[in-house]
């Protein structure tokens, strides 16, 4: 009767399973090195608790570094306070001097402010506007230079895009009716183009009122912080209070070139103290001055 056969070679276990498993172990030991010391994180699962786009309620706070050179300066951060329109605070964008610089300059020049006329492209009156301001030329002397460089890389847009800088003061009573920056004739854009982004710089704290508020954003309007202490009509739309040194920009055009109606915004009434601010409008193209 025949024997059946085996074979001789001894069951080992397999070098390249060690291999794998002593790879995997470094791995792990790696990652967990990482998130120690913080290099790594891992993300939430937890969708509910992420902030929406338009939830104003969770505000995007980041901390800017601070110019140790400039004593006494205030923090620096941006907030993302709305994306329809897309509107960023950043605040403390110009320094006490800065701010205090642009009034003294504009202070001899100022007259009653104008709207642009759609039919001719010149300027004219209108109740709808009460303030009083001026014009400085674009790059007219170093300090406005820097402004107008810190524009440019707060925007991301070419300081050449830029127009000059108009500086406003409103007194008590004083407004801007709710407007767009656009223009919807093509007499205004034959020079850059489109306005694409505002930025609006708050040159003195006010008392009271003096809101920029935009009443077609979309979005938990309430949910601001700063939401108990605005005018009655800073209450009918998203709105920022002007504070000292604070810029506002905000894109009156979507990602897609298209026109943002939700950019609509105006001037609240000053009810107590005077407001100054310094207004950059920005062009799709290269403004000439």
């Amino acid at each position: 009767m025949a024997k059946p056969r085996y074979s001789r070679i001894p069951a080992r276990k397999s070098s390249s399973s060690t291999l794998v498993l002593t790879m995997l172990i470094m791995f792990t030991f790696v990652i967990l090195i990482l998130l120690a010391l913080r290099i790594l994180s891992i993300p939430s699962s937890s969708g509910g608790n992420s902030p929406k786009a338009n939830d104003l309620s969770s505000i995007v706070h980041n901390t800017m570094h601070r110019n140790d050179a400039d004593e006494g300066r205030a923090e620096q951060w941006v907030e993302v306070i709305s994306w329809e329109p897309r509107a960023f605070v950043y605040h403390n964008f110009l320094t006490r001097e800065e701010c205090d610089y642009l009034i003294s300059l504009a202070k001899p020049h100022m007259q009653k402010s104008t709207v642009v006329d759609n039919e001719t492209g010149k300027s004219k009156d209108s109740r709808v506007r009460t303030s009083s301001g001026t014009f400085l030329a674009r790059g007219r002397d170093k300090i406005v230079r820097n402004i107008e460089k810190k524009i440019a890389d707060f925007s991301f847009l070419p300081v050449e895009n830029g127009e000059g800088l108009q500086v406003l003061h409103y007194e008590v009573g004083q407004k801007y009716e709710p407007h767009f920056d656009y223009f919807l004739d093509d007499f205004n854009t034959k020079n850059g183009g489109q306005r694409m982004a505002t930025v609006l710089m708050y040159l003195s704290d006010v008392e009271e009122g003096g809101e920029t508020v935009f009443p077609a954003a979309k979005g938990n309007i309430s949910s601001v912080p700063w939401w108990n202490e605005l005018s009655d009509c800073g209450k009918k739309g998203l709105s920022v209070k002007p504070k000292m040194g604070d810029a506002l920009l905000f894109w009156s055009m979507k990602p897609d070139g298209t026109l943002d109606p939700s950019s609509l915004h105006g001037g609240c009434p000053v009810i107590k103290g005077n407001k100054w601010s310094a207004t950059k409008w920005i062009h799709v193209n290269e403004y000439k001055v």
